[in-house]
């Protein structure tokens, strides 16, 4: 062959290399018939938004057809194929192809089908197709339709563009979301999600056949059992009506197309919303349901209420008594309520009870989540609703739910037992419950019986009191001077102090305000100014001449922080200017009153959203290891940089305060000691602080030094890390939970300890570095904790980590201290500035 007939075949050929390989290069997306997806190979979507292909879930030996998310770090699995049938990880030789039939195959090793899409194709041409949206298509090729799509039939995520259907539909079930057995196994489990049968539709959480729980009806913008508006998930979702074909079904709206967010349901039957955060690595979860005890369905049994921040959380209607006390003295509220009298429209008209009751009258129940089992009457008005459930005896109770949309709900009326009410804190509806007059009355016989036994006593008493306040009198006389001689030597001594103390800035001295000041911009100390309230009094959130909002805390009478405590405090404060321990502005000392005036921190304290499973997605790594190092420079400067040494003695995440950016400021210095420079350690006869972040030698033997914040500082380091109270695991497991995660890290499985929320993310590594120094800073011997300055140089990897050594300390108890029961019951603080607990002090 001549040179140039060698070199046009070689042309020829790079040509047709090329074409081929253009070809694949545009048909990535595509999967066509007698071609197939083998093990380490993937169909991937035109614009690099989704992938196809084999996976196996953690350690499992089960092998599936998925689709997930393809740029993302974080690999969730947003469809599996073969859920039912999975394959075995030892199988090599498995594929997915389109059969002769023209249906999508996965086949094992043996050719075995093991999964397929079973549908008539009438000319068996067919091409499979991976879209933007996530979505499997199945196409006709030569008729151009969709014969078969992954959309219509959802595992245990729901995405944009995806139908969550109702049960019992005309077209089956399977619109449903279903949970995984457990994170390694993605065959079906338990749990299922989808709309309820009624009108208007419920959405659902079932427990095999039981529910588990409900969202309440749909009013046409949301679901009124769940009425958290400012979780935004009401703009997340639409529900298309009843009389769609097919039935209703709930849809997710992508209001832009770069956004990516999706409905998990996990193996334990929690519904949660998930979306990427900004640095595209990390899923954040906003919202969730069930979370809390009421969240369940039915927890109190019938013609009972439910209220998560009561205890006990259950309690029967008003007219209802419990159907079984000792089930209910032991905590078991699913037996319910029944009615504790008759209905008068249930007595025979002839009798003579009747003649002798009044009409039942209704109850307003305000800001609930309406019951299950309802009726639905959408063209009655409010006051035909009353009248239809009054003219009817099996009505039990009726709402009238109105909302902001144009097809509200109206009308509701119930028949059947009342079930799963819960009370709200916020938002919810109005529920009118019928009882018995009887029971209505029963308020205003306790009130006037109060009443008389008031006048009755008051005339008995009148002659003793008149002879009792001459003698008063007497006394009051000679008391009063001492007493007053008590307050205005303490008055006149800490004005006088203060009036000499400056901050830094000696041209700015602290301002003192008048209590009336304080008086008229609290509103006398109204509770809806109220915003927290500890052991020491209330702190209350206002407005004074500062132009922007305070936290007033104002010491109660009775509170554990006498004269030096509150000295201690305003001497401290006012003398401290960093960035990281909260401002104090200014005090209130006049007779009896004790006021402190602080920055308000909108963020309140960071255990309100650490210890929240509702919040501490706010608390993304970037923010949480911008915390641990500005409670570290805060440390710093108390223990080294300030003009006087301090040891704080009562570190913990409550005592950590959030401004809007989420930087943290140390606070609550009512307990705060300070050292001469040259004193290394000290002795105490008066432990305070709280259980579960005092170190040994403080809490056994009233040794302290900088180290016992170092201590406290680790155990922070840890919960900050694990989003898990310290105290919560000694009630739940009785095992001292820092030698449990110094255990766990010795074993290698200190990834078992980081939170969830930050599992995914691709700062693991430092994650796993701030538990290593956590461990340093909770060891036994001071002398073997960094301090604050080495802590701090650790996290941001200035200097090398050794190894920690194991606590020989199991438990952490200070006999005869009733300190130690605080915060162990509290999942989070509600204080805006937190306050700690006097006892024991």
């Amino acid at each position: 062959m001549s040179t140039k007939k060698k070199i046009a075949v070689n042309q020829l050929c790079l040509l047709y290399l090329m074409f081929i390989s253009l070809q694949k290069c545009m048909a990535v997306d595509l999967l066509s018939k007698n071609n197939r997806i083998s093990l380490g190979q993937t169909l991937v979507s035109a614009n690099q938004a989704f992938e196809l292909g084999f996976f196996s879930p953690g350690n499992s030996t089960n092998r599936y057809i998925g689709i997930w998310y393809k740029n993302v770090t974080a690999r969730k699995i947003m469809w599996v194929a073969n859920r039912k049938n999975p394959l075995s990880v030892f199988d090599n030789n498995s594929s997915l192809t389109i059969g002769n039939q023209g249906n999508l195959k996965i086949l094992d090793g043996t050719r075995n089908t093991v999964w397929s899409t079973s549908i008539n194709v009438q000319l068996n041409e067919t091409i499979a197709q991976l879209t933007d949206t996530g979505c499997l298509y199945l196409n006709d090729t030569t008729s151009g339709s969709i014969v078969w799509e992954s959309f219509d039939y959802p595992s245990n995520s729901l995405l944009p563009g995806m139908k969550l259907g109702a049960i019992g539909n005309t077209q089956g079930d399977q619109h449903l979301l279903t949970s995984w057995k457990n994170d390694y196994d993605a065959t079906p489990g338990n749990f299922v999600v989808g709309l309820s049968s009624d009108q208007p539709p419920q959405i659902f959480i079932w427990d095999g056949l039981k529910p588990h729980w409900r969202g309440g009806p749909w009013d046409g913008g949301k679901f009124v059992g769940i009425p958290e508006q400012d979780s935004g998930y009401s703009n997340l979702i639409s529900l298309m009506p009843q009389n769609t074909p097919g039935g209703p079904y709930l849809v997710i709206n992508l209001i832009n197309f770069s956004d990516i967010i999706w409905l998990y349901l996990s193996p334990n039957g929690v519904l949660q919303v998930y979306y990427l955060n900004n640095d595209g690595n990390m899923w954040v979860s906003n919202w969730q349901e069930p979370i809390h005890s009421c969240d369940g369905y039915g927890v109190c049994g019938a013609f009972a209420i439910c209220a998560d921040n009561k205890s006990p959380i259950c309690e029967c209607l008003k007219g209802f008594v419990p159907q079984s006390n000792d089930e209910w003295s032991k905590s078991n509220w699913t037996s319910g309520c029944v009615r504790r009298s008759q209905l008068s429209c249930e007595m025979n008209a002839t009798s003579i009870a009747y003649r002798n009751t009044k009409p039942d009258k209704f109850q307003i129940l305000k800001g609930v989540k309406l019951p299950d089992n309802y009726h639905y009457f959408a063209d009655l008005d409010s006051d035909a609703c009353q009248k239809w459930c009054f003219d009817n005896c099996s009505c039990k109770a009726y709402a009238f739910v109105t909302g902001i949309f144009s097809n509200r709900i109206n009308c509701m009326a119930w028949t059947e037992d009342l079930i799963d009410i819960k009370q709200f804190s916020s938002g919810g509806e109005n529920l009118y419950l019928r009882i018995a007059y009887a029971d209505a009355r029963t308020r205003t016989k306790h009130v006037a019986l109060i009443i008389s036994l008031t006048i009755i006593g008051g005339v008995l008493l009148l002659g003793g009191f008149i002879f009792c306040f001459r003698r008063w009198r007497v006394y009051k006389k000679g008391k009063n001077a001492e007493l007053d001689h008590f307050n205005l030597e303490d008055e006149h001594v800490l004005r006088h102090t203060l009036q000499e103390e400056t901050f830094t800035d000696e041209s700015f001295e602290l301002p003192m305000y008048e209590f009336k000041q304080i008086l008229t911009a609290t509103e006398n100390f109204s509770y809806k100014n109220k915003i927290g309230e500890g052991g020491f009094g209330a702190v209350y959130k206002t407005m004074l001449d500062v132009g922007k909002h305070v936290a007033v805390k104002r010491l109660s009478g009775d509170s554990g922080q006498g004269i030096t405590e509150f000295k201690n405090e305003i001497m401290l404060i006012s003398k401290l200017q960093h960035r990281n321990l909260v401002k104090l502005l200014g005090c209130c000392i006049e007779g009896k009153e004790r006021i402190l005036l602080y920055e308000f921190m909108i963020n309140k304290s960071l255990d309100t959203f650490l210890f929240d499973s509702k919040k501490r997605w706010r608390l993304d790594w970037v923010t949480r290891f911008n915390i641990i190092k500005g409670i570290g420079r805060g440390l710093i400067y108390l223990h080294r940089d300030s003009c006087l040494r301090i040891v704080h003695r009562d570190l913990k995440c409550s005592n950590i305060l959030l401004d809007e950016k989420m930087n943290p400021k140390i606070s609550d210095f009512g307990l705060a000691r300070t050292f001469q420079i040259t004193h290394e350690l000290a002795n105490t006869h008066r432990i305070v602080g709280t259980y579960g972040y005092m170190s040994p030698e403080y809490a056994m033997g009233g040794v302290i030094s900088e180290k016992a914040d170092v201590f406290s500082y680790g155990v922070m380091l840890l919960e900050i890390m694990s989003g898990k109270k310290n105290t919560e695991f000694i009630h739940q497991e009785q095992v001292y939970p820092l030698a449990r995660a110094w255990k766990s890290w010795k074993e290698g499985r200190g990834i078992e300890m980081i939170d969830q929320e930050l599992i995914e993310s691709s700062c693991l590594s430092e994650c796993l570095r701030c538990i290593h120094v956590g461990l340093l800073c909770i060891q036994d011997l001071p002398k073997d904790r960094p301090t604050m300055s080495e802590a701090v140089a650790m996290l941001i990897g200035e200097t090398n980590l050794q190894q920690p050594k194991e606590p020989l300390f199991t438990l952490q108890r200070l006999t005869g201290s009733t300190d130690t029961v605080q915060g162990v019951n509290n999942m989070f603080s509600i204080n805006g500035v937190t306050i700690s607990m006097p006892e024991g002090r």
